[in-house]
């Protein structure tokens, strides 16, 4: 009976915490009133706020997480997943990845830039906890897979770009002028350190949807380095490459995963 409460709790948890994050969305982005998203912070959140920020067309897979965030609470809340061992090790982690979500835009529409990336740097941490819990429990069916896996390494994959564009962002708006003759060789190492962690995320997990979210970033920042202000043809180029390199350890992690269970399933 203990149990089956603390599984009740959790998914009403989960509710609880999409509704927020969807609430605050909205508010935090002006939909209610107040400052577009573009003109946040003095505009230091926009497509030209900072080298590594990528072009605004970049940030319509927002559309598809939370719709990803969303079908995955709706399907956690259903009696099947009640006691699932695995929902039960990430709920509650899930459920903080959401909260952050939401209190990231408030953030940024209240409060100062400094506390922006502050925030979204612990909703990277959180949902790299997710990640990392899925990997020890393993998808027990497609809809697990899809919703799960799915829903949060879109999220991951996404907020790591959208971490570094923040604290670039900051960064731009903090430092010393002359710093932006070294601009272009910070954002080229910033990028490899992004190939690294999505590299290292694809092999230890074996999801392609980390590497995919990451990767339209990145397409996105090489378009506004290329189209737009700041121009930087050298950041354009090493973000088209890491793209790609990201998009095929996705994919060999992807084979190496099916690959290994089927020796297993052999064996």
């Amino acid at each position: 009976m203990e149990s089956r409460t603390q599984d009740i709790i959790r998914q009403t948890v989960i509710i609880a915490s999409a509704s927020f994050m969807l609430i605050a969305a909205a508010v935090g982005s002006g939909a209610f009133g107040g400052t577009s998203v573009d003109e946040l912070q003095d505009g230091a959140l926009s497509a030209q706020g900072s080298y590594l920020a990528p072009a605004g067309p970049a940030f319509s897979i927002w559309s598809l997480i939370y719709l990803g965030l969303i079908a995955y609470t709706v399907w956690q809340a259903l009696p099947p997943q009640r006691a699932d061992e695995r929902q039960r090790a990430v709920g509650g982690w899930v459920a903080a990845t959401m909260v952050l979500n939401g209190l990231w835009l408030v953030t940024a529409q209240f409060l100062t830039l400094v506390l922006t990336w502050i925030v979204i740097a612990l909703l990277l941490a959180t949902i790299a906890r997710v990640i990392v819990l899925l990997g020890r429990f393993p998808a027990k069916n497609l809809a697990d897979r899809i919703l799960t896996d799915g829903a949060n390494g879109l999220h991951f994959g996404w907020v790591t770009i959208a971490t570094v564009a923040n604290i670039t962002a900051w960064l731009t708006q903090t430092v010393p002028s002359s710093w932006g003759d070294q601009a272009e060789a910070w954002a080229v190492a910033v990028l490899v350190v992004v190939l690294v962690i999505g590299v290292a995320s694809a092999w230890f997990t074996g999801r392609i949807a980390p590497a995919l979210a990451t990767a339209w970033g990145l397409a996105w920042l090489a378009v506004g380095r290329l189209t737009g202000e700041p121009e930087s043809t050298t950041t354009a180029i090493t973000a088209i490459i890491v793209a790609v390199l990201l998009v095929v350890a996705g994919v060999v992690a992807v084979l190496r995963g099916r690959a290994s269970a089927g020796g297993s399933a052999r064996a």
